[in-house]
């Protein structure tokens, strides 16, 4: 259910690449409860926004997380409060096992072998392939199945907010659907999720609002039921050029 406290509060973040401008001081949130989307095409900041929110790119600005400011360049600290990314390119550990992947997600629970076996079981749950597969090495899953390992991966970790970096990205289109689907699951549940997606159409069947990024600035705030076509969206991208 979604709240209307906010969960996420971000003011004024910026980020460089050596000389580059990659964000430009950008504002957003997310309440308790709340699927939100973020959009735009190759080169917008999408990427570079997650990892500013989670303090891996310098930058400057401010990310409060439940009312509480979290320390820039500490991923850790974000990692611990309940923040919790799953990149683009999936990040998994290809020479281990299903099951030593799923193990490493819950690795702040120590020997807490109950509430491990009860987030395990939901994740299998969620993605029953996983636990079908879950003595196979990592690395010889399809690239849909590697996709739900990252995000399996990411849930054992308990998350609060779950960022999530172009999750469909090459997967063909069904299998696109069934990950994000997944997503919307879990949000009917009450988790928080901020999402970067370039299939647009999918994003806002799920999304409650969307931010809309190109040349390192969210230009627009929407809502799904404002982007009835991809010249829409279009029209905004190109405002911002």
């Amino acid at each position: 259910m979604q709240s209307q406290s906010p969960l996420l509060v971000v003011t004024g973040l910026s980020a460089r690449y050596g000389s580059v401008q990659a964000l430009h001081p950008t504002d957003l949130t997310v309440a308790g409860g709340e699927l939100v989307a973020v959009l735009g095409p190759n080169g917008a900041g999408k990427s570079t926004l997650l990892r500013a929110i989670m303090g891996l790119t310098a930058g400057s600005g401010a990310v409060q997380f439940q009312g509480t400011a979290l320390p820039r360049a500490d991923p850790r600290a974000a990692t611990l409060r309940g923040v919790i990314l799953v990149p683009e390119g999936r990040g998994i550990f290809g020479p281990m096992t299903v099951r030593e992947n799923l193990d490493l997600g819950a690795y702040m629970l120590g020997r807490q072998r109950g509430e491990i076996a009860a987030r395990l079981e939901r994740v299998y749950g969620l993605f029953p392939r996983l636990k079908e597969r879950q003595t196979q090495i990592a690395a010889s899953l399809s690239g849909g199945e590697q996709q739900m390992l990252a995000i399996g991966r990411a849930l054992m970790a308990g998350p609060k907010l779950l960022l999530l970096d172009e999750p469909s990205l090459g997967l063909a289109p069904r299998l696109a659907a069934e990950i994000l689907e997944t997503l919307g699951r879990l949000n009917r549940d009450g988790l928080g999720i901020l999402l970067v997606e370039q299939r647009a159409p999918l994003a806002l069947k799920l999304a409650h609002r969307a931010y809309l990024m190109a040349v390192g600035r969210i230009v627009a705030e929407v809502t799904p039921d404002q982007i009835a076509s991809p010249h829409d969206l279009a029209r905004y991208y190109f405002a911002a050029a």
